[in-house]
């Protein structure tokens, strides 16, 4: 009976203890447009972040053979970025929600059709807002448009990632703790947060916002910021409290490099192993 009741006591003790959480490895996967999928792959990137309005604007027949050609070599495309080119925009006097709705909803059955379930929206032309017109204003167009785009991306289990820009490239939206504003006004789960750290350099933001918006991260992009080249070796510029906070976070889910290089071949895989190393902290 008393061996019973240990063996009962020792079971329950097991029980009460909860599993461990597998930690799943960052993987790490490069920028680019449609041509440039094969040389990405050979220098050992887990996927590619293909350009959404490039999917979007390809005829039918150029995306069918999008669609075969991802299936035949199982080469992931689990984000893409540049969400939207031209002339759309999506603050302003001009904002045309029929246009907006139409082609958001065929980049997102196009990127779909291809297993991407994290979309990046940066758009800077698109959504900056012209002189004499009202940031307010502006602002209130941007939580619209999120609140129209929040619904499809789920009706597609796509996450929607912002992603703030320096203040070169748009004139709202400028860093993460004002892109942290907009995911809270639009309140959507599936409207969150690209963290770029090229932006948050430029804009010379506490990489501390990450800890505050840690809950809202779907996505990260990452560059060295002199120059926007790719990421080498851990003394070419101050990267240890944006790698560090990634760690307390627990972030792990992809990270796209989103730079230029003139020696691709050799400096790909120095960036993969070097970011590696660094959200392991190993380096």
């Amino acid at each position: 009976m008393i061996r019973m009741t240990v063996l009962a006591l020792g079971i329950a003790l097991l029980l009460s203890i909860p599993p461990q959480q597998k930690v799943r490895a960052v993987r790490i996967g490069y920028c680019g447009g449609i041509i440039d999928i094969d040389q990405v792959r050979a220098a050992g990137f887990d996927y590619i972040e293909l350009r959404t309005a490039e999917i979007a604007n390809l005829s039918d027949v150029d995306y069918d053979q999008l669609v075969q050609r991802r299936k035949a070599s199982g080469f992931p495309v689990p984000t893409t970025y540049q969400f939207i080119l031209g002339k759309m925009k999506i603050t302003g006097p001009d904002v045309n929600k029929d246009e907006e709705n139409a082609y958001f909803t065929k980049a997102l059955d196009r990127v779909a059709k291809l297993g991407t379930r994290t979309v990046v929206v940066g758009s800077g032309t698109a959504r900056q807002y012209p002189e004499g017109f009202s940031k307010e204003e502006a602002f209130r167009q941007l939580i619209d448009f999120f609140k129209r785009l929040g619904p499809e991306a789920r009706k597609r289990q796509i996450v929607i990632a912002i992603e703030p820009l320096r203040h070169e490239e748009s004139n709202i939206i400028n860093s993460m703790g004002e892109g942290l504003q907009l995911v809270e006004a639009v309140n959507d789960p599936n409207i969150q947060l690209n963290l770029d750290f090229y932006h948050l350099a430029s804009e010379k933001e506490d990489p501390a916002i990450i800890l505050k918006a840690a809950s809202h991260i779907a996505h990260v992009h990452i560059a060295n910021p002199t120059g926007r080249v790719f990421p080498l070796k851990w003394d070419e510029y101050n990267y240890a409290p944006f790698f560090e906070n990634l760690r307390k976070i627990g972030y792990d889910k992809e990270i796209s490099v989103e730079a230029s290089t003139k020696d691709f071949p050799n400096e790909a895989p120095r960036a993969i192993a070097f970011l590696r190393s660094a959200m392991t902290g190993t380096h």
